[in-house]
């Protein structure tokens, strides 16, 4: 295997399976998606991301013993060293699946499995915003909130591969409840399931908001775009909802902050589609909360890599992981 080589990246999730070729500039050769389908059972799925991976070496013209690597994101918990994914709640089925392993002798070359947040953390800091740092806090704000620790240019992963989960960190102990089961976490605070709730609530309590006109024909219910559709079309009510979700956004880094001293705190993930609406407030809260000492040394910046992250990340992990070993 050269180890110049070109690594497959496969970011598993529980609704799609990216895989692409990622040279060694972070930059993805060939790619391909599908949806993971888990209710068809982890044979089928893990069949899927073979044929996939065959897929994508044919398109590039180039044979396994071309590649330098396999790298796997996959959502946890995971036994990191064992290569594991234990009992993740969006593979249902799966039980100590030895996954890297399993790849590995299927595909015949190295193989390396990272918590997916951890991935698209190490894919910003090796190819997107966080390059040229080496303390960056990754988080990914979206439906949910989470993240990865980079250390003095290493993931952090803690004593059972559990660190980073930013999203579950208390802002509010008596707040609202959280799906981890905790309450006042920031995700349940400041996610875009968050905003939907708040937005929900209005709804249901018949506040005149253009979030109700937004949603009158919809079966769904509320949703976060619903909530900033109605924010940018200037409705108070909504804006509020987004602004007090951004606050405790901000509550939440300057509390990384404060705890870490990044150089940098890179945010991706579906809300930074707000961007300023966003950055404002975390800058803002991490001005007026953290030592001044770790505020003044730390700039936040949005990811870099779009939707390509998982697949790039999981290269990147790949990439560290081989020279650890």
């Amino acid at each position: 295997m050269p180890a110049d080589g070109p690594i497959i990246g496969i970011d598993l999730g529980g609704t799609k399976i990216g895989t692409g070729l990622v040279n060694g500039h972070g930059e993805v050769l060939v790619s391909h998606y599908q949806p993971t389908e888990a209710i068809q059972g982890q044979d089928a799925v893990i069949k899927r991301m073979i044929d996939a991976a065959h897929r994508v070496l044919g398109e590039a013209n180039i044979t396994i013993e071309d590649v330098a690597a396999i790298g796997i994101g996959s959502p946890g918990p995971l036994d990191i060293p064992k290569g594991m994914l234990i009992d993740p709640p969006n593979l249902p089925t799966w039980r100590n699946v030895p996954l890297r392993q399993i790849i590995q002798d299927r595909l015949g070359a190295p193989a390396y499995l990272e918590n997916d947040a951890n991935a698209a953390a190490i894919g910003e800091y090796l190819y997107g915003a966080g390059q040229g740092t080496r303390n960056m806090i990754y988080v990914t704000a979206s439906t949910g909130i989470g993240g990865g620790l980079i250390l003095n240019g290493q993931i952090y992963h803690g004593v059972n591969g559990s660190a980073g989960e930013i999203g579950h960190m208390t802002i509010m102990p008596r707040g609202p409840h959280c799906g981890c089961g905790n309450r006042g976490c920031l995700e349940a605070l400041a996610s875009g399931t968050a905003i939907a709730r708040e937005g929900q609530e209005l709804v249901n309590r018949g506040v005149p908001t253009l979030i109700a006109e937004i949603v009158k024909d919809a079966p769904y219910g509320v949703s976060a775009k619903d909530v900033v559709e109605a924010m940018h079309r200037g409705d108070a009510y909504a804006a509020e909802i987004v602004q007090q979700a951004m606050y405790y956004l901000g509550v939440g880094m300057a509390n990384l902050v404060n705890l870490f001293s990044p150089e940098m705190i890179v945010i991706g993930g579906g809300l930074t589609n707000l961007r300023d609406d966003l950055l404002d407030p975390v800058r803002r809260g991490i001005s007026l909360r953290a030592f001044p000492s770790a505020a003044e040394h730390v700039t936040v910046k949005l990811a870099k890599l779009g939707a390509e992250v998982g697949i790039v990340g999981a290269a990147g992990a790949a990439l560290m992981a081989a020279r650890r070993a």
